[in-house]
């Protein structure tokens, strides 16, 4: 008998087929039945005709203290999101020092391990609601054996560092990745990427890159993401794709070209996107002190300030206007405050259309780049990105087919990152599930309010547990760090 069976679902498999009636069984934590199921089972629910597909993977998220800090996991569990890839824009749990929390890559957490299999014990002890895989980040790797020094590094270092990718390979993470506007990764040459890079392709793993520049030389950089995946020969995750800045909107297709010319001369590329015209991040990455880009100053909102918690939620004009100062000021005196690096801003720098053009390409996965900080004011699409997608834009704007939108959120993205028997509803595969009503969900996360859980979700569940149901968080748990399937 069946610990579980939904009857009477209008079934989207993940694999972009049209959906079908079907009843699914579900004993312990895999699918056992899928059609016209006759037995019984100790737990029924009518889905009543909803939608029930494979639960959704956030292919792009920083997720990794908030296992620990927030194992609930409520802003990923109501949006249907049952994994979720960590460790990008290369800051990742690993490689650690026990007690150096400036080196972890994580917010508010202090590691108390050293390697990937250490973080995974410690993952397990939270019990979190969701499951994740995890890539190794080259910004956390150079820190560590280089500190934030800005020149190439000596043999030994870089044997050092790739030891630390090895290490993490080995002990199950999916691939490396890199920030590459960030620090310290914004001091490394192309060819110490490669290098790295290398030992994810050894074990069989990808490259994910948030790229050197989004603006003004984005095609640039995507050429030298294209290079290193042809060079290292291993598969490329361009990360939250996008052509940030008024005057460099409309270049995604010029973008998306190089991509499908690279793909079709033997590159393996894909990407991912968030349904948003605006992007967030530490404010002090963004900014030199002795410069301030004033076009970027005007288009900034504070999310989470520790230095002067009042401008949480506010425009920084508005700030700066309140104060009778330039703006440019006030980002550098925000910046320059006791903890003003750990300042995030939401900076809104994109064009829908251009949003809509990513979400046209068939190899575009979703992931929503959210900063798990809740004491502020965060960026909406932490808590609103997959109901985004698929209210507004599949339904609302139709600019993808549901059955599509579903295959990149679910099967696409767990073949991509090596989640082995998931993304996919048949028999033998994990229970990662969500019923939902493609007429009525939505995002309901806003920039002024937006710790809001989506509408239209009806239930999720994670590894055969129900861990959301008709809105209430059932704190099962039951998530867990997997190790990749390649």
């Amino acid at each position: 008998m069946a610990d579980l069976i939904i009857r009477n679902a209008s079934l989207l498999d993940g694999t972009g087929a049209a959906a079908v009636e079907a009843d699914v069984a579900i004993t312990g934590q895999r699918i056992t039945a899928v059609g016209s199921v006759g037995e019984s089972a100790s737990n029924e629910i009518d889905a009543a005709g909803r939608t029930l597909a494979p639960g959704f993977v956030d292919v792009h998220t920083h997720d990794d203290g908030a296992l620990l800090r927030h194992p609930g996991m409520e802003f990923k569990l109501s949006q249907g999101c049952t994994s979720l890839v960590i460790g990008n824009c290369g800051f990742s749990a690993v490689p650690a020092v026990v007690g150096e929390n400036e080196k972890s890559g994580l917010i508010g957490v202090t590691p108390t391990w050293t390697e990937l299999a250490g973080f995974r014990a410690a993952v397990a002890a939270a019990n979190p609601a969701v499951n994740a895989m995890a890539l190794v980040g080259h910004n956390t790797t150079r820190s560590l054996v280089m500190g934030l020094e800005r020149r190439p590094p000596t043999d030994n270092e870089l044997e050092a560092m790739r030891n630390h990718v090895r290490s993490a390979m080995a002990e199950g993470a999916c691939g490396f990745s890199t920030g590459l506007i960030y620090e310290p990764g914004r001091y490394c040459e192309t060819d110490e990427i490669v290098d790295l890079a290398k030992q994810s392709a050894e074990a069989g793993g990808i490259y994910a890159t948030h790229m050197r520049n989004e603006g003004d030389r984005l095609l640039d950089a995507v050429d030298e993401a294209i290079h290193i995946g042809m060079t290292a020969n291993l598969p490329v995750q361009i990360s939250h794709h996008k052509s940030a800045g008024r005057r460099n909107w409309g270049k995604i297709g010029l973008s998306l070209a190089k991509v499908d010319e690279a793909n079709a001369g033997g590159a393996d590329v894909t990407l991912d996107v968030y349904p948003y015209t605006a992007g967030s991040g530490p404010m002090a990455q963004y900014f030199n002190l002795e410069k301030i880009d004033p076009e970027l100053a005007e288009v900034i909102r504070f999310a989470s300030c520790p230095a002067f918690r009042e401008y949480e939620g506010r425009m920084a004009v508005e700030v700066a206007a309140d104060l009778g100062i330039p703006v440019t000021q006030l980002i550098h005196d925000v910046i320059s405050a006791p903890e003003g690096d750990r300042t995030l801003c939401i900076q809104f720098i994109i064009d829908n259309a251009d949003i809509e053009e990513n979400l046209r390409h068939p190899l575009m996965m979703v992931g929503s780049d959210g900063i798990p900080d809740l004491r502020g004011q965060p960026h909406p699409r932490l808590f609103g990105t997959f109901p985004k997608v698929l209210g507004h834009y599949v339904r609302e704007q139709g600019v993808l087919a549901l059955p599509e939108a579903i295959r990149r959120m679910t099967s696409l993205s767990c073949d991509r990152f090596g989640f082995v028997d998931r993304g996919r509803i048949a028999e033998g595969q994990f229970a990662d599930l969500v019923l939902f009503d493609p007429d009525t969900i939505i995002d309901t996360a806003t920039y002024d309010d937006p710790k809001q859980e989506a509408t239209g979700i009806d239930m999720v569940m994670v590894n055969g547990q129900i861990a959301l149901r008709d809105g209430t968080h059932t704190g099962v748990g039951g998530g867990r760090l997997l190790s990749s399937g390649r």
